[in-house]
């Protein structure tokens, strides 16, 4: 801010100085322009960050002095021909060979990245296991509502949504922003709040310190403001998401830059450049995909952008060209659209090969079959496509199977959410969160064999991480219901504890000849036997 405070002093001095000077002076008018422009220099570099948007989508627009000049010759013409032609029709003209010109461009940049993402990506005979060490129990309407209901700092608020990895365990991390307009003015990020991604119940860890460049706050608090300002410009910078290593809380925040493509028409296609990662004391680092890799506050984290990843499957469907997806759409694929309030593909999934993004591809229209499987290794950026050699259904459907096998869930009241491709020996599950209406807890989890279809009900996390692990429960009944033992059995009645909001927070399986007792709260214990009045 001194900078600016001394360069508006200068232009102060200077222009009392020129209004003291005679009128008929040829120079004066000239400095007081150049003295006005001065100003708005340095005010636009200081406030460069806010003009990025514009900027970078001029960068990356190439086609623009074409359609420029496309536009001029038409004006020109039009003029000739009419005589008068208005600045409305000139904008008018402008903006439709820009609208025409864009939308060409953009199915080109599609095309040319599916089709390389086509090329580099290797071919996979099957899916790596999914890591039972690191589950992913809490779908992410259900950990904010966890962080909202623990948060305990009235002037702060949680912001922002994303995975990170603490000591080997997965987290939903939050920024800990102000909350109100005061704060938001005053305040600076507060902390990180961690919400543990394995456990079904609420564990919620906060760490706070505040952070001089961080996620909420006014710009000369904000992360976006420095990083703008010290990191690279001409990026495209993604969403940003917490992270804690030893302590030290790091913003980071992965992005990629633009390939120039100069024929048939120029334009550009996004690709992976790398990780800016902020400190606590607002420190920018700019790192390669390589150095990103290597750092010690990044090991074991996500660091390939997201929007990237989905963006490079869902264009695969131009395989056969742009005309064919508005014609006869042969071969042509999408990105299956999921349940799940405020998330979609693709899911990061912790598998034994490291952590993955796993994007699940359906054929395009009404079909819900599964056609493709693609892997996104999270670290590196590789792709893998799996073509499963049988038919198996996609995630939509595993949904309607977690309907019609759980007949007495009032439907009305809870809600498939975030169906997520677990592999486990080898065989596709898609893992179901049950939760209530308003994803105030988890009723239960429902694994669905994407072959058989047959459903698979746990309520716990050591059922979760024992069916990864290909013990209890890995065996499917082969009816479509819910329930077993771990030699098979079937139970001849499941009994569920239910909260006052709906959720079921207990589950106990009755087996063959035994009986259920019910007793009532004011229960005494004799001797190893309960006794209650009315006991049935």
């Amino acid at each position: 801010m001194s900078s600016i405070a001394e360069a508006l002093r200068f232009v102060a001095r200077r222009i009392a100085w020129l209004r003291g000077r005679s009128p008929r002076s040829p120079g004066g008018g000239v400095l007081a322009v150049l003295a006005v422009l001065a100003v708005l220099a340095v005010v636009g570099w200081y406030f460069r960050p806010w003009l990025h948007g514009l900027v970078y989508t001029v960068y990356t627009t190439p086609i623009l002095p074409l359609v420029v000049f496309v536009a001029g010759l038409s004006v020109y013409a039009l003029r000739q021909r009419t005589g008068v032609v208005g600045p409305q029709v000139a904008l008018a003209v402008f903006l439709a060979v820009l609208v025409v010109g864009s939308g060409v461009t953009g199915l080109l940049a599609g095309e040319r990245l599916g089709k390389s993402t086509l090329e580099s990506a290797t071919t996979a005979d099957t899916l790596a296991e999914t890591d039972s060490g690191m589950p992913r129990v809490v779908p992410k309407s259900v950990a904010g509502r966890y962080a909202s209901n623990t948060l305990n700092f009235p002037q702060y608020r949680i912001t922002g949504s994303d995975v990170t990895v603490d000591n080997g365990t997965p987290y939903w991390s939050y920024a800990l922003a102000p909350d109100g307009a005061y704060n938001y003015f005053t305040k600076q990020q507060r902390g990180t709040v961690l919400v543990d991604m394995t456990q079904q119940n609420a564990e919620v860890r906060t760490v706070t310190d505040d952070l001089e460049r961080g996620v909420g706050p006014v710009f000369y608090n904000n992360y976006r403001f420095e990083l703008l300002k010290r990191g690279q410009y001409l990026v495209d910078y993604g969403d940003p998401f917490m992270l804690v290593d030893e302590g030290e809380q790091y913003v980071a925040v992965p992005y990629t830059t633009p390939t120039f493509h100069w024929a048939p028409l120029p334009y550009t296609t996004p690709e992976w450049g790398g990780v800016a990662l902020i400190d606590d004391e607002g420190n920018v680092e700019d790192l390669s995909p390589a150095e990103a890799r290597q750092h010690s506050a990044l090991d074991g984290q996500k660091l390939y952008p997201f929007d990237l990843a989905r963006k490079k499957v869902a264009t695969t469907k131009y395989r056969r060209g742009i005309v064919n997806t508005f014609t006869s759409h042969e071969d042509e694929v999408e990105v299956a659209p999921v349940p799940g309030a405020d998330n979609d593909q693709p899911f990061l999934v912790f598998t034994e090969d490291g952590p993955e993004y796993i994007v699940a591809v359906e054929p395009y229209g009404e079909a819900q079959g599964l056609r493709e499987v693609w892997t996104v290794d999270s670290r590196t950026g590789d792709y893998e496509v799996y073509t499963p050699d049988r038919s198996l259904f996609g995630a939509r459907k595993a949904t309607d199977y977690v309907r019609q096998a759980a007949r007495t869930t009032d439907w009305n009241r809870f809600t498939p959410s975030e169906p997520i491709p677990v592999v486990v020996d080898g065989q596709l599950y898609w893992q179901v969160r049950v939760i209530p209406g308003d994803s105030s807890g988890i009723a239960y989890i429902a694994f669905v064999n994407a072959q058989s279809s047959d459903v698979r009900e746990v309520s716990t996390t050591p059922e979760v991480v024992g069916f990864l692990d290909g013990g209890v429960g890995a065996t499917d009944s082969g009816d479509g219901s819910s329930g077993g033992s771990a030699d098979g059995r079937q139970p001849s009645l499941i009994v569920q504890r239910v909260a006052p909001n709906g959720s079921v927070v207990g589950t106990l399986e009755v087996y063959g000849n035994e009986s259920v007792r019910v007793v009532q709260g004011n229960a005494t214990r004799t001797n190893g036997t309960t006794t209650s009045p009315g006991a049935a």
